[in-house]
């Protein structure tokens, strides 16, 4: 039994993790490695195994750092079965096609750049065709809590990881040559307290432990505090006579802020006239998506839909789903909360809103989440003084808020509490940077525990 690292070791992006069971090969994750210039070309390197030779994907939730990959994986010869939730299958589907729009896009531009200086035309690492075959390869779905038969010798058990919608950790139970071994991954963990989905169950017991680190060395701001700072950056930003910018991951992120919003409207801490813009095509249909699945939602959320209360219905939210109707925002100079992809500022239409409202003492940008090193969220987190956006340098003049309250991954001790008081053969720590994986790494180890951090392309027999 082998088991080997290809992304999210030593860095947040990327998850890929191999498994082999005697004659069989498997992925956990087939994600993108997102951030930079350096970690795009890294997409198209070789995955460092054979694409036609996997014989199961297991995919723990729909982000695109977890399922972005799986495309170029079809496209290279990968046949065989992606098992995952439902409302993960969905959400992957929307995820990789918005992913292949953009790559499509971005690859038109390259295009037209190379052909001014008679260069070769760019390629996108893969385009809306291959999401569709790689739809094709996802086949029994997976229900929290009931192990499933991947094939003989291998099992799986997929429990809620509370992240987003859908997502889970799995445990394996795998056995060859008589020896059978319990390896849980956790894919990525959910920060409790969240209003829609339920919270991380506990890791079941296992003999290797595979656990994310992204927030491993820190606590995040409690939830209520950081709601009210939500509260008040948007009523100083209305004040000040701008326009609030939040750049929103689509998946979880955007729902979760809807439904904080319909609460302050309705209790009268903002007004409930105040123009919201959903401006991302994938957060507005994820929304949809999430609607379909309520068995995925805690029990006060579902007993709230039974009553009537939509969680994401605000009295004047705007879904902008159009280029032109998203280009009609920027005529807007005051007065409204604009929500938009991506989170990281990496691309898609948020970028845009930036262009025209960061340079505005008025206007506030407010981050919600993580930002990774190289992005230009990151950027402007850490305090640059211009930013460079379409080729132009401009200013940052705008209010920056930084809220870590609504984190959709578990911090320091939550990461903890999910592991338990196990005492497993071994823990991997994945999915983190440097930081984050030893202010877990030192805790485990103080109890005796061995524990790996390993880099891509490390090589664990079990």
């Amino acid at each position: 039994m082998e088991m080997q690292f290809y992304g999210a070791a030593g860095g947040v992006t990327g998850s890929c993790h191999y498994l082999r069971v005697g004659d069989k090969q498997l992925l956990i994750d087939c994600g993108l490695f997102q951030g930079g210039h350096d970690l795009e070309e890294e997409n198209r390197q070789e995955f460092g195994f054979a694409a036609k030779d996997i014989d199961y994907l297991l995919l723990t939730h729909a982000h695109l750092d977890h399922c972005g990959r799986i495309p170029l994986l079809v496209k290279r010869g990968f046949r065989g079965e992606i098992i995952t939730t439902s409302a993960t299958r969905e959400l992957a589907r929307l995820v990789m096609v918005d992913s292949a729009g953009l790559a499509e896009e971005e690859a038109r531009r390259a295009s037209r750049r190379h052909q001014r200086h008679g260069e070769t035309e760019s390629a996108p690492l893969y385009d809306i065709a291959d999401v569709l075959n790689t739809m094709e390869r996802f086949g029994r779905t997976a229900e929290y809590g009931q192990k499933l038969e991947v094939c003989p010798g291998v099992s799986a058990t997929f429990g809620d990881a509370g992240h987003i919608l859908g997502s889970a950790w799995i445990l394996v139970e795998a056995s060859e040559a008589g020896k059978q071994q319990r390896i849980v991954y956790s894919g990525d963990l959910g920060n409790r307290g969240k209003p829609i989905i339920n919270p991380p169950t506990p890791a079941p017991e296992a003999d290797v432990i595979v656990m994310e680190t992204t927030y491993g060395d820190r606590l995040h701001k409690a939830i209520g505090p950081s709601v009210e700072e939500l509260r008040d950056a948007i009523l100083d930003t209305l004040k000040r006579g701008g326009n609030a910018i939040i750049p929103t991951f689509a998946l979880e992120r955007a729902q979760d802020l809807l439904y904080y919003l319909r609460e302050m409207m309705s209790d009268n801490q903002i007004p409930a006239t105040l123009p919201v813009f959903l401006d991302s095509p994938m957060a507005i249909s994820a929304t949809e998506i999430f609607r379909r699945h309520p068995e995925c939602f805690n029990p006060d959320t579902r007993e709230n839909l039974q009553h009537g209360t939509d969680p994401f219905a605000l009295r004047n939210l705007h879904f902008t789903r159009e280029s032109s109707e998203s280009m009609g925002i920027n005529l807007i100079k005051g007065g409204a909360l604009i929500m938009a992809g991506s989170g990281m500022a990496t691309g898609g239409r948020v970028v845009h809103h930036l262009r025209h409202n960061i340079w505005r003492e008025d206007s506030s940008v407010i981050f919600v989440g993580y930002a990774a090193q190289g992005t230009l969220a990151r950027r402007i987190i850490d305090g640059a003084k211009t930013v460079r956006i379409f080729g132009e340098e401009i200013r940052v003049a705008a209010r920056i808020y930084t809220i870590g309250g609504f984190s959709a991954h578990a911090d320091h001790d939550e990461l903890l509490a999910w592991f338990g008081q196990q005492k497993p053969a071994r823990a991997i720590l994945v999915h983190g940077e440097d930081n984050g994986r030893e202010g877990i790494a030192k805790v485990l180890r103080a109890r005796g525990l061995q524990v790996d951090c390993p880099v891509i392309g490390d090589h664990y027999t079990l």
